[in-house]
């Protein structure tokens, strides 16, 4: 199929985009990547009247770790150049394990982390990644900038705190405390599709006493937005990872995660199959503290 008629424009500021974002006039969409937009496009699901390009942007660029142990992304800064950058792998190797998951080479090579995550496919790994390592998200518009805490960044499917008129211009992960370890396990039909399930499991070792003082767990595929399970953390917390912890909180997935069904599979299959990667990824994420 092809997209309707839509005008293209290229902007070199914030500034400008965002101004080209404001114009009630017409409507616009950003383009990034566009291993989102571009199949949309095609097939009519999307009908923009203008597409304004953020990657010739300079300032949208920077992939950096700040004086406070932040990492920062700008809104251009595609997937695959994240993956591949040293103080990515090294502080926030779970980030890293998330992009690898992503599609094929090809995708990751075009598509961008902020792209990804604006876009919020519930199913995939970008946003749980996020929601797991406690990102914060940078949104400028007309009215200034602010910033979004990850559990109100993603609203609903494909629906973020982003709104029409703004940009999503970074996206900051704070550093991770030393003695964690992590996983990203997640359950496809064939490699390079979209999640099934998949959990983000970042655990915390107290070193005085050898149990695990924190936990995140985070699900995709699970829900309209990635799903997070205070109960099933609880049950970790205080011990050693072992296999009476690991049993009550894969219970807690089994119970209390309301996935759909659709083509794909059914929402008992994904209960299953999250209770099942939760074990193993906690069991690697501790291994790993």
């Amino acid at each position: 199929m092809k997209p309707t008629p839509f005008d293209y424009t290229a902007p070199s500021t914030v500034r400008e985009a965002v101004a080209l974002l404001a114009d009630e006039e017409r409507e616009a969409k950003v383009v990034a990547g566009g291993q989102s937009l571009i199949p949309m496009l095609s097939m009519r699901l999307a009908r923009p009247e203008l597409l304004v390009d953020i990657t010739r942007i300079p300032e949208l660029g920077h992939l950096h770790v700040d004086e406070s142990g932040h990492l920062r992304i700008g809104a251009a800064v595609r997937q695959a150049r994240a993956a591949a950058d040293d103080a990515v792998r090294d502080g926030w190797p779970l980030l890293a394990a998330a992009i690898g998951h992503i599609g094929h080479p090809q995708i990751r090579n075009r598509g961008t982390v902020c792209g990804s995550l604006a876009h919020h496919d519930p199913a995939a790994e970008l946003p749980t990644a996020a929601l797991a390592l406690d990102a914060r998200f940078v949104i400028t518009g007309p009215r200034g900038s602010r910033t979004v805490t990850a559990e109100d960044f993603f609203v609903a499917t494909f629906s973020t705190a982003v709104e029409a008129d703004e940009l999503l211009t970074e996206v900051m992960f704070p550093p991770l405390p030393a003695h964690h370890g992590w996983a990203f396990e997640e359950l496809t039909r064939r490699h390079g599709d979209f999640a099934t399930v998949g959990v983000a499991a970042v655990l915390e070792r107290d070193t005085a006493t050898g149990t695990c003082r924190a936990a995140r767990l985070v699900f995709c595929g699970a829900g309209p937005v990635p799903v997070r399970l205070p109960a099933a953390e609880d049950a970790l917390v205080g011990s050693d990872v072992d296999e009476q912890a690991l049993a009550a909180a894969a219970h807690v997935a089994l119970s209390r995660l309301t996935p759909s069904d659709d083509v794909h599979a059914t929402a008992e299959y994904r209960r299953e199959g999250a209770a099942h990667l939760l074990v193993r990824a906690c069991t690697t994420a501790w291994e790993r503290c």
